[in-house]
Order: C-alpha cells, then structure tokens, then sequence
C-alpha cells in the first residue's frame, strides 16, 4: 500500500504567490525563461531555471548554476515565503477549459519508489536524472513536484470535497488562463484520515509526468540515507514532494511527432509503402484530426492524409503493442525512414498536442520539417495498464495538460 506523508511545506505569502508560481523548467529554455521572469523577482523561474540570472555562456550544469538556485531560493525565502508550523497535506486544483481536477500535494516515499509501489511507464535518462539530482542535493529542496495518479478512492474524494467547499488560500488565474487554487489540510484528524487511507486502501500510485524527476529524488534519497549513520526512516530525505490526482479527473492529449526527411524516398515512395501497413484517404489542406485509436494523420506536401492502421499491425492483448505510438514506430518510423531509437535520432522531434495540428503544418511549411504525424492520445487505463504489468511505454506517449505551477508548495529536505 501506499505511503503519503504530510510536511511542513514551504509556500508563498497569499498576497504574492501568482508573482512566485512559474511553469515547469522542463517547458521553456533558457531565454524563453529569462523573457518571462523579466521585471518578476519572486518568479520561481530564477530557482528552476538559475542560468537566467548568470552570463548567456554559462553552462547550464556547471555547478555555478546549482548553486546559484541555491543563493536565489534562499534570497525568496526571506523575501517571500513562509513555512507551515504543522505538518499539513495540500490540495490543488487547476481549472483549464471549465475542467477541474484537484490535486493532493504530499510526501511521496523513496521507498515505495524502490518497491515498485510508485509504478512507472517511461524509461529515464542518466544525464537528465544527474541534473535534477544536482539541483536537489545542492538546494536541498524539492522544487519541482512530481505529477502522480492513482485509483480514485471514495474517502479521499469526499476529504477533497468537503475542504475545497471553503475558501482557498490561493486563488488567482496565471497568464495561460488556468485557474489555480490551493487549500492547507492541517487538522490532525484529516491529516491522520488521509495517511492512514493511503496506506490501507490505495494499492498503488502511478507516475504521469516527472519520470526524472521522480528518479531523481528518490536516488537522493538513497544517497542521504547512505551518508546517515543514524538513519532512522523518518527524516524528510525519505520523502519527495508529488501531487497525487484520482485518475478519472486526468487527460492525456496527443503527443505527435515530426520527422526531418523521408531517408531517401520521394513522397509518392512513401506513401506507396504506407499502404502496406494502412489504408489510406487522401484529405487535402484542411486539417484532419485522428479521432479513434488506431487512426493517423500524416501532413506531407501540404496535404493532409488520413491513415489507419490495418488489423495485422497490432495486437490487442498486447499492452504496448497496441499503442498507437508502437504501431507507428514499427510500421513506419523504423522500417521506412530508419529512425529506431526516439530517445536519440537527431531526426525526429516531438510536439505537444496543446499546440494544435497547425504547429505540426508550420514547421513541415516552413521547411524544418518534412513530414508530420498527429496521434490519437492513449488513455489513463492504458498507461496504468502498462505500469500493472511492469511493461514500459516507447518515448514520448503522453502530455498532460494542466501543467503544474512551480512554487506554489516546495518540500524541504532538511526539515
């Protein structure tokens, strides 16, 4: 069963938490990041993405940069912030497209990531996982929360209800017109109502998004306890900080993809080889959208192709086979444009379905691109499925929309 723990989180004063809460680090670089902090002090860009407050040339690993996150978040602290007294657990609701999904902010274990009860779909990279370990061992904070779901549960749902029915202690709308609120949870009886459901009731947890992140943390964690000669299991190190929503309230959006050249083949080549794996309906300029599994659409030459894929290309008791992103990878990306390893081919990019079909029609437009291939987004049940299994998802699958506000709740790993 699952651990969440409360803590004593470290959050802004009421009156400046729209100038704290920044997006993710992970969504913007480095100059996009300067751009939006500019004039904004309290912006937790300047803890998440340091470099903005250092020369151009830095290199964005160097440890100049961690300490600098370091020296800037302590600066916030005084200025800014204000630590619980109580160890409170935190809910979080984001409000996008009149859709509301609420949030529990907690201190998920490192256990429980050790012991496969925080379930995975995404492989990590080393080099990603060393830099966000970077940042929390020198900061000592876990400032960017994890995105978790788990099964909805019914004593959890009526807590959420019943909190959220007064008045948040945030409350503001960011530039992007998401709403977002958040409400403390210090009670004591709550509180031990919460941990105690978790920990009886709901088996496991899954991560959405923050794969690294997650890692990070969680060898960290591991990394203290080693260093602890009187480890005892209870300091903060054993905890991460994560939000945790009931799954029914997620949505997974398209993740697509782009590709730089068709490795040789003319475009009538191509699609002739296509036809082998789909069936295919030529659209014309207007934009087509897949709207079942199973189904593409590809842009080349200013055209618009609706593909779906034959029945011999997939097989539904397989988990990961049937994905949609498997069925392109093998039927298209790997056996006609060679492209075999997403993690790295320097041929292939990815574009979040927020950004609508008309990104994918710029960039194959303007040149950049030579083809592009909108997906039909998989499902919670299909990620959690996977997870179940201890299978994992090819790169890239899944975008979830809201993102989390940075800032908002920061978890201290020294008290």
């Amino acid at each position: 069963m699952s651990i969440l723990k409360p803590f004593k989180g470290i959050r802004p004063k009421p009156e400046l938490a729209e100038k704290v809460a920044s997006r993710p680090y992970d969504v913007l670089n480095s100059q996009e990041a300067k751009k939006e902090a500019e004039g904004n002090p309290y912006s937790f860009l300047h803890i998440n993405k340091p470099e903005i407050d250092l020369p151009e040339d830095i290199y964005i690993h160097s440890a100049q940069v961690y300490e600098k996150a370091k020296s800037n978040f302590e600066k916030l602290f005084k200025d800014a912030l204000i630590q619980d007294e109580k160890p409170s657990y935190y809910i979080y609701a984001q409000t996008m497209f009149g859709r509301t999904q609420y949030g529990l902010v907690a201190g998920a274990a490192v256990e429980d990531y050790t012991n496969n009860i925080i379930k995975k779909h995404e492989l990590t990279r080393p080099d990603k996982e060393e830099d966000r370990m970077n940042h929390v061992r020198v900061s000592n904070i876990n400032a960017g929360p994890v995105f978790f779901a788990y099964k909805d549960n019914a004593t959890i749902d009526a807590i959420v209800s019943e909190k959220t029915a007064n008045k948040p202690e945030y409350d503001f709308t960011s530039n992007d017109n998401i709403r977002h609120q958040m409400w403390v949870v210090n009670n004591e009886e709550t509180v031990k109502k919460i941990e105690e459901t978790f920990a009886n009731e709901v088996e496991y947890i899954y991560v959405a998004d923050g794969h690294h992140r997650t890692a990070a943390a969680a060898l960290v964690g591991k990394e203290r306890k080693a260093q602890n000669p009187n480890h005892t299991g209870n300091e903060e190190y054993n905890f991460f900080l994560s939000v945790n929503f009931p799954a029914s309230q997620l949505t997974i959006i398209d993740y697509n993809r782009v590709v730089k050249d068709l490795n040789g083949l003319s475009n009538d080549e191509f699609i002739e080889k296509l036809k082998a794996s789909f069936d295919i309906e030529k659209i014309g300029s207007k934009e087509y959208k897949p709207n079942k599994l199973h189904e593409f659409s590809m842009y080349l030459d200013e055209n618009w192709y609706k593909l779906t894929a034959k029945n011999s290309t997939y097989n539904e008791s397989d988990p990961v086979g049937v994905l949609d992103v498997t069925i392109l990878t093998e039927q298209v990306l790997a056996p006609h444009l060679d492209i075999k390893d997403l993690r790295r081919s320097e041929r292939i990019e990815f574009v979040g379905g927020i950004r609508g079909l008309g990104e994918l029609k710029k960039r194959v437009d303007s040149g950049e691109m030579k083809a592009a291939f909108a997906l039909f987004p998989v499902s919670m049940e299909q990620l959690m499925n996977i997870a179940d299994n201890d299978m994992i998802m090819p790169p890239k699958v899944t975008w979830f929309e809201p993102k989390l506000r940075r800032g908002l709740i920061i978890h201290s790993l020294l008290d």
